[in-house]
């Protein structure tokens, strides 16, 4: 009865699909999902085969051969374009919330690499006033949505902003890390979760990972064994 006087609609259109949170071949086809041989730190598809590479030879996009990453692995479900970018704007500016499932059933395929059986998830966070106006934190959504899907704890208040940071569109990778640094901290006795465990940061996109740098301080700095990173969307040069 449910489906007959609301039937399943695309995540991201009107037109009619065989189930929720699902896309119709329209948007599937402007969808472009992050497959093959990808950089083993931030997920960008990279041109060159993994079996043309020695089994100790880990792929690095030319980005992360130039930036240090304090993280040891990452991926991304989708390029930061076209469908899933109108899917991000939406989960993030548009109250779409239950797109958070959509997003999250892409990232545990994604993420299998970096998803290891005792791992914890740990949402990035957003500062206090930020949340007042937004009503929620999207990376706590996926977060708790992708635990749903692979059983993972997920610990949303693990970390903390204690200060705002500047919208970073339009900013240079320097200055975004220069905006970043220091702003994500652990969040006191909750942060405790993290300790002797291995944690896998989850957010929305991964620009420069400034960001996410930040967060992988703060979770080393509470006692995490390692950390991995795992975003929904990564922006890809020339995607």
């Amino acid at each position: 009865i449910t489906d007959l006087l609301f039937p399943p609609q695309c995540a991201t259109c009107d037109t009619r699909t065989d189930g929720d949170g699902t896309l119709c071949g329209s948007c599937w086809s402007e969808t472009a999902f992050i497959t093959g041989a990808v950089c083993d730190l931030c997920g960008t598809p990279m041109l060159t085969d993994r079996d043309e590479l020695p089994d100790d030879t880990p792929h690095r996009c030319d980005e992360c051969a130039t930036l240090a990453r304090p993280w040891q692995r990452g991926r991304a479900a989708v390029h930061y374009s076209g469908t899933a970018r109108r899917l991000v704007l939406a989960l993030k500016h548009g109250d779409r919330t239950e797109l958070a499932a959509t997003g999250a059933k892409w990232m545990a395929q994604a993420g299998q690499p970096v998803l290891s059986s005792d791992a914890i998830l740990v949402p990035i966070p957003i500062h206090r006033i930020r949340l007042l106006f937004r009503k929620y934190n999207q990376s706590v959504l996926l977060g708790r949505r992708l635990s749903s899907e692979t059983g993972l704890p997920c610990a949303p208040m693990a970390l903390c902003r204690k200060r705002a940071t500047q919208v970073q569109d339009g900013m240079t990778v320097d200055q975004r890390f220069q905006n970043t640094e220091g702003s994500i901290v652990p969040n006191g006795e909750a942060a405790r979760v993290i300790e002797g465990r291995p944690v896998v940061l989850i957010d929305d996109v991964m620009t420069s990972g400034a960001t996410f740098a930040a967060a992988t301080e703060a979770c080393i700095s509470a006692g995490a064994t390692h950390v991995s990173v795992l975003a929904l969307a990564r922006v890809v040069k020339d995607a």
